[in-house]
Parts: structure tokens; sequence; C-alpha cells
């Protein structure tokens, strides 16, 4: 499909698995609020953030096709966004440490002048093994926990940390970028499933 890309977001990360799907595109981070509303399930919030970036982004782009994407770490209902600070991502390393938790990212791919938009969410599972109070200060201190969800960075210095993992590498990274595939043939097919 020949159309104009656009990824609603300024993480490197999601830059760089989306141009490593050899997708023309440009960057535009979508501003929004993504406070998670009361008893919301962490699938629901970063469906619904997705959703809401692309549709954001289509504003200024109504001719584009827009990738929407949003991750969260989560255990059981508890959801840990990026942390507020360095003492809020001690507090979500330690909650983690020795433990299994959830990924979720949701991707939602949207075409106002089509009328098109469609969304998933994608799941991973890894688990921590017990970590240090020593370690935990020192990874964030490096301050890669800052701005990724959960505190932690899978494909950094916390890949050492990972003692199980099930599902896809890039849903933790942030952008899944199977579904992205999946969710533009979607849209130039008219909807219709493959």
């Amino acid at each position: 499909m020949s159309a104009q890309y656009v990824l609603a977001s300024g993480s490197p990360r999601r830059i760089q698995l989306l141009t490593q799907l050899g997708l023309t595109f440009t960057a535009v981070p979508a501003n929004i609020d993504e406070t998670a509303r009361p008893k919301e399930r962490p699938q629901s919030l970063v469906r619904r953030l997705a959703a809401t970036k692309a549709i954001t982004g289509s504003r200024y782009y109504p001719d584009a096709v827009i990738i929407g994407s949003d991750t969260v770490v989560a255990q059981g209902r508890q959801i840990y966004g990026k942390p507020r600070d360095e003492a809020h991502a001690r507090e979500v390393l330690r909650r983690l440490s020795g433990k299994r938790h959830q990924v979720y990212t949701g991707v939602a791919v949207y075409c106002a002048h089509s009328g098109r938009g469609y969304v998933d969410v994608v799941a991973a599972h890894v688990t921590f093994r017990p970590l240090t109070a020593l370690e935990i200060a020192d990874y964030v201190q490096s301050g890669e926990p800052m701005d990724k969800a959960g505190g932690y960075a899978i494909q950094g210095q916390a890949s050492k940390w990972v003692v199980g993992f099930e599902g896809n590498l890039e849903t933790v990274m942030g952008l899944p970028t199977d579904r992205v595939t999946r969710l533009i043939e979607r849209i130039g097919s008219g909807g219709a499933t493959s």
C-alpha cells in the first residue's frame, strides 16, 4: 500500500523497531494524558491509549496512516508505567524482583481519510531473578529506567535479570512489528482479515 506513515511516538525504541520494518515514516509524539482510569485493566489501558495516540495524530496528518502504541508492565491489576522519579523506579523494581510479571503493548493503526482503524493488544511474560538493593540502586542511577514502562529496558542492562520469558521481545520493547504489519495490511485491504 502506498501511504504516508506517522508514528505517534518519540520513543527511540519504537522508532528503531519501525525503521527495521522498512517503513518510511515521520515520528511525532502524541502528547496525551496516559493516566489509568479507576479500575481500568492493563489490557484496556494500552488499547485505549494506543487508539487515542493514533486518533490524535490523525488530526494533524488526516491523509496518513497513523501508528499509535502504548506499553505497561503489570502484576495482576497493578499497573506500572514510566517511573515518576528515582524513588518510584526503585520501588517498582523491588516489586518486580524475583517475580513474574506481564508486559502489555497496545498497537493501533488508523487512517482518518478512509475512516478505518484497528487496535490489537499483545502480552508477554517476564520473570526476574531476585535483585539486590545495590543492583537496583546502581541501575536506577544509570538513568536507563526513567522513561520505560516498569522502570526497565529488557534490551539494556536489565536483560541479565531475566530468568523466564514468554512472548515476543518487541512487545516488551514497545512495538511488536508483526502486529503493526498485520494492522497496516487490514487498513489496505479494507478490513478483510487474511
